[in-house]
């Protein structure tokens, strides 16, 4: 089994990360979640979402992953049995009550991330309480991953792309010690990405570098990685469409054998220009070093590449809504669900009024652009910035 698995911190996008190619997507409800800050999902929202993924044939994964107080456990067994009864295909959890009473009711469970599993020793305990799957902390190195499938042939989900924990996945304190907002129940600050000052010497961070597994796709399937997962329960659609509609390809033409260098190369450019920050394979081949983290002369930089997205077609008229700043004569790119990249002029854009305009300067305003066949709904205008 090899499953693409994407985030989503609501139902647009979740439904972009499906179409885009996703085989599984995992979300978080209003509690119990590790991503407080997310709009995340009302039980009836968990409900529609599970029957959407359920028609296409798709798996859902909800988050129950936070430490737990006593104070959290209140309606934990009514929630559990509410998961349960929608018939989501696990809940991600690291607590071991929370197992416990999962198994208690047939509910299947993902360890989470959140118990930084390294080890195989650690993996066969949890496989005694019933756990089958696993997602291994972000340190996991090639070897481990190795040792770990000899070991417990158990179900492995391992990161692939997105944010890194600057701490061992699961034991940061320090948004705890800095700002009082509890990194393990979904309040992280993300004191590592702050700029700190000290007199007389430049400013320093201490973060990571994102994760890029790109070149590496095939060795973890080789050697037997399950599922590919994807961080970022609160990336914009954009961000979901371009990183699935990327793995997605990279997967399928490992399984072709169709993959080549080349290719490996414009992923690697197009998913380092979907983000703000630098991407590394980080720990698989090796322990970080100096490159692996940003320590000086950070920048971060919000590109303005997507320009809007497709809500219909008519009478030879690409309907898009606009979500930045394009104008005549700019030269973009058509991404979709399930069709080849397609380059476009824009050479003429109309407006609600069936005005005729040099820019399209108002975010979410509907624009028109002349185009021979229909394009898929939900596909996306980008700029075309890579050959």
């Amino acid at each position: 089994m090899t499953e693409l698995l994407a985030p989503a911190g609501d139902l647009e996008r979740l439904k972009i990360a499906y179409l885009y190619g996703a085989d599984a997507v995992y979300i978080g409800g209003r509690d119990y979640s590790l991503r407080a800050n997310a709009k995340n999902f009302s039980l009836e929202e968990i409900k529609e979402a599970t029957n959407f993924a359920h028609t296409l044939g798709k798996k859902i994964y909800v988050t129950v992953n936070i430490v737990f107080h006593d104070k959290n456990l209140k309606d934990l067994d009514n929630y559990l049995q509410t998961l349960k009864d929608y018939s989501v295909d696990a809940i991600i959890a690291s607590d071991i009550v929370v197992v416990s009473k999962a198994s208690k009711i047939n509910l299947d469970v993902i360890l989470s991330t959140q118990s930084s599993i390294l080890n195989y020793s650690a993996i066969k305990f949890w496989q005694s309480l019933g756990v089958k799957r696993f997602v291994l902390g972000r340190e996991a190195s090639r070897e481990d991953i190795i040792r770990i499938k000899k070991e417990c042939q158990a179900e492995l989900e391992c990161f692939i792309h997105g944010a890194m924990c600057t701490s061992i996945s699961g034991k940061c304190i320090l948004s705890n010690y800095m700002t009082n907002r509890d990194s393990n129940r979904g309040g992280c600050a993300q004191i590592c990405r702050w700029v700190f000052t000290t007199e007389n010497k430049p400013d320093f961070t201490f973060m990571s570098k994102d994760l890029n597994m790109v070149t590496y796709i095939k060795d973890m399937l080789d050697i037997g990685v399950n599922s590919f997962k994807v961080e970022g329960r609160m990336r914009s659609i954009y961000y979901i469409a371009t990183v699935i509609k990327c793995y997605r390809e990279v997967i399928d033409k490992i399984k072709n054998n169709t993959l080549t260098k080349n290719d490996e190369i414009y992923y690697e450019k197009i998913l380092d220009r979907v983000a703000n920050r630098d991407t590394m394979p980080q720990f698989y081949q090796k322990f970080p070093g100096v490159n692996e983290s940003y320590f000086n002369d950070r920048i971060e930089v919000s590109n303005q590449d997507f320009l809007g997205i497709v809500t219909g077609y008519k009478d030879g008229l690409i309907e898009l809504e606009q979500r930045n700043y394009f104008k005549i004569g700019y030269i973009v790119e058509f991404i979709g669900p399930n069709m080849e990249n397609i380059t476009y002029t824009i050479k003429t854009i109309i407006d609600e009024n069936n005005e005729t305009l040099d820019v399209a300067r108002h975010p979410q305003m509907k624009i028109y652009l002349p185009y021979d066949k229909p394009l898929p709904k939900y596909a996306m205008m980008r700029l075309k910035t890579i050959v």
